[in-house]
């Protein structure tokens, strides 16, 4: 091999050091008794990236799942803010599970269009197989969808 195939010391030195940077990405994770629905805990996973926000919903019963049972994941649903109608959002649902696609569409629907940015939903609730009846499936709403808005308006008030 000829000296002029063979790297040279200075160009394999001159790789510039690599800068840590620490994450500015913080997912908070949440979780509260969901109004009126005893024994039924929501679970939310919330993180804020620089142009959208990441949603995951769950709830957990006491009682009600077994051990070593596996709760299906959900819908992921993916909405925007139309920017022709505010009082719009246009939404595509990206994985569907029958029982949790309504939810999670609602969900990003309200939040894209509250917040102003895209939003992903990603929900495993399954209202009516909590048995809830309907004050109380809105009760539970309401409270997802206020307590995501709280934490947006506090990270918006930082920024």
């Amino acid at each position: 091999m000829t000296s002029a195939a063979q790297p040279s010391v200075a160009a394999t030195n001159s790789i510039p050091p690599v800068e840590q940077v620490r994450p500015h990405i913080k997912p908070e994770e949440i979780s509260f008794p969901l109004p009126k629905s005893l024994y039924t805990t929501a679970h939310i996973h919330l993180t804020f990236l620089d142009t959208s926000v990441m949603v995951f919903l769950t709830t957990t019963t006491v009682g009600g799942n077994s051990a070593g049972s596996v709760k299906p994941m959900g819908s992921f649903v993916y909405a925007m803010p139309d920017r022709t109608s505010p009082g719009s959002t246009i939404s595509t649902t990206l994985y569907s599970y029958p029982a949790s696609v309504e939810y999670a569409t609602r969900t990003a629907k309200i939040l894209a269009r509250r917040m102003g940015v895209p939003v992903y939903v990603g929900c495993s609730i399954d209202a009516s197989g909590l048995g809830l009846i309907v004050e109380e499936e809105m009760d539970g709403f309401k409270k997802i969808v206020g307590v995501i808005m709280k934490r947006w308006e506090e990270r918006e008030r930082r920024e």
